[in-house]
């Protein structure tokens, strides 16, 4: 029998590809068939590999050779490399006898360079030849491409899944206030979506595993032995801070000893483990539970570790949100202690110590203890100046604010009225003058006395009338600030006796009234001193004494203060009447413990006082 030609070997090799290349799924044997294809379609191809990787990233690697099993050369993976750096084909020779030629093409799809793929040509050839080769690799990457976005599209279809579950699971927490009924609505829910006999959940209580919730299960004290064996089971996985997987394959090098015993007691075909993590700290378990006949695989092991690391950070807030009042004092104080007395964290212990000296200094140093008033000057002596008779003003020369002296002029009243009195009374002591001369004529001794009489009361009515005139001119009675009194608005106008004109302080003698509150008041004393600063005068400290503390209360800002009065120990020329600042009164020496600690120490005895039986 007659061997078949080698033509016919090719065609029969090739048909075989094509049968393989159309009933290929999985990426590795439709790379190894469309490589293989590929090559026969090149003349004279000797060998062909074909690159793969990350898009646009340096780790890329050889994912199918041909022939199968042969392997690549050194100088045709140098020219894939010029060829995908280069971003184009390249042919040309490969060695230096001239007997080997080389053909790349960079796979680029979307401006992203995927891959390449690189075919060796043994024997002479031409240009023409390896143009063609090109065009041949060019042609054919296009089956390449609708396998990469066919494997995408798988990829972004598995995505999508664990991003709806996580979403799905995320609502189900949140909806729900209540702790226990959100891990349980979780559980469950997790094994209707994954097909899973059992779903359980644990979280971590003094470093071991304690079971939260099983799917399916309402009271987990009945089902004591499966929620022991859940939880060494899930101890397991926690200690070693691996997701684990039963039955395991034989690369596994992990302990699963427990799974095993679960598995064996309570007919577990297949187990998943996926610890939980939250700010890098292992906090809980994940456990799946599945038939035999239905094992985890790569997808659905994606799946559950993309749920673990959703729902983690949610649930672990929840819990914490759970807690009791006294449960959160203590994990807190406990945390707080374990920076402080744990290893590492030096800057707590820094801050600790810090706080701890800090404390002692302030019960063993003292301070001086001061009780701080608001404060407002007065002038010692302020004279108010009054109207001296019913009158209309004339002229205003000064008004509030400016500094007089002794006798100066500070408004003028209207003298019109008493001049005419004045004239009327002069020209009757003439008359009377006149009578009284006559009746001395004529020696009317009775006439002359009721004259003389007379007379002496047209004197009088002079004397006042011009006493009158001397007050119409208001002066000041010594040297002073006008501290109110504005008449400028008022020229014209008619006052009556005893309206207030001017008040006048003088600029020497001033009083600090001091407004204390009741709280303070019984620690005030007469004799007391003090320090005050101005809010004109910020810079300068100003020492004072308490002269006089008066039993009148006011109220303000719902709060009683007593009016205390103290004086100056020095004079201030820049000192104005009604300037407003803050003094401090010097009570003793007391602890600084005691001194920033009273006001509190006072209410809280206040308010136990008003509310206690």
């Amino acid at each position: 029998m007659s061997q078949p030609s080698a033509e016919g070997q090719i065609k029969s090799h090739d048909n075989t590809l094509w049968r393989q290349f159309a009933q290929s799924q999985e990426s590795d044997a439709f790379y190894n068939t469309w490589l293989g294809l590929t090559s026969l379609q090149v003349n004279r191809a000797v060998r062909a590999v074909l690159i793969l990787g990350e898009p646009d990233s340096c780790s890329y690697r050889p994912v199918a050779y041909w022939p199968e099993g042969q392997g690549g050369s050194s100088a045709l993976g140098d020219l894939a490399e010029r060829s995908l750096a280069v971003k184009q084909g390249m042919a040309g020779q490969i060695d230096e006898a001239g007997q080997r030629f080389g053909v790349a093409y960079p796979l680029i799809f979307d401006d992203h360079r995927y891959g390449v793929v690189a075919v060796e040509i043994g024997g002479q050839t031409n240009s023409t030849s390896l143009d063609l080769a090109l065009r041949q690799l060019h042609w054919g990457s296009g089956w390449l491409e609708a396998q990469l976005h066919r494997t995408q599209s798988k990829q972004d279809v598995r995505l999508n899944e664990r991003l709806v579950t996580a979403l799905e699971l995320i609502v189900s927490i949140l909806e729900l206030p209540d702790y226990d009924a959100s891990v349980k609505a979780v559980v469950t829910e997790l094994a209707q979506k994954l097909n899973c006999d059992r779903v359980s959940l644990g979280f971590k209580h003094h470093n071991i595993i304690r079971v939260e919730a099983i799917s399916h299960s309402v009271e987990l004290e009945k089902q004591m032995n499966m929620v022991r064996a859940i939880g060494e089971a899930m101890d397991e996985a926690f200690d070693q801070c691996q997701p684990l997987s039963y039955p395991a394959d034989e690369a596994n090098s992990y302990i699963l000893r427990q799974h095993e015993e679960l598995s064996q007691q309570f007919g577990s075909g297949a187990i998943l483990t996926i610890p939980l993590y939250v700010h890098g700290e292992a906090t809980g378990v994940l456990m799946y539970e599945r038939p035999v006949d239905l094992p985890f695989d790569d997808n659905d092991m994606e799946l559950c570790r993309s749920v673990a690391t959703v729902i983690a950070p949610i649930l672990h807030e929840k819990q914490l949100n759970a807690r009791g009042l006294v449960r959160k004092l203590a994990d807190a104080a406990g945390s707080g202690l374990s920076k402080i007395f744990g290893a590492e964290n030096y800057l707590s212990k820094a801050v600790a110590v810090t706080v701890m000296l800090l404390v002692a200094a302030m019960f063993m140093v003292d301070g001086q203890y001061r009780i701080t008033a608001d404060t407002v000057l007065e002038g010692k002596v302020q004279r108010s100046i009054v109207t001296p008779f019913d009158g209309y003003i004339l002229e205003a020369e000064a008004r509030a604010g400016d500094v007089v002296k002794q006798g100066q002029l500070l408004a003028q009243l209207e003298d019109r009225d008493l001049q005419l009195e004045r004239i009327k009374w002069l020209s009757q002591r003439g008359q009377l003058n006149k009578q009284y001369d006559e009746a001395m004529a004529l020696r009317d001794r009775a006439k002359v006395n009721i004259i003389s009489a007379q007379i002496g009361q047209a004197d009088a009515q002079l004397k006042l009338v011009d006493e009158q005139l001397a007050r119409t001119q208001v002066t000041a009675p010594f040297d002073g600030l006008i501290i109110s009194g504005d008449l400028n608005q008022s020229l014209g106008g008619s006052v009556a006796q005893g309206d207030l004109l001017f008040v006048i302080a003088p600029l020497s003698d001033y009083r600090v009234i001091l407004q204390v509150n009741e709280r303070y008041i019984q620690q005030v004393q007469e004799g007391q001193q003090g320090t005050l600063v101005l809010s004109s005068l910020p810079d300068e400290k100003l020492a004072l004494l308490i002269e006089r503390i008066t039993p009148i209360s006011s109220a303000e800002e719902g709060e009683n203060y007593f009016r205390v009065e103290a004086v100056l120990d020095q004079r201030v020329t820049q000192l104005r009447p009604g300037m407003e600042g803050v003094a401090k009164i010097e009570i003793d020496e007391r602890s600084l413990a005691w001194i920033w600690s009273h006001e509190i120490i006072d209410w809280v005895q206040l308010w136990l006082w008003r509310w206690l039986p």
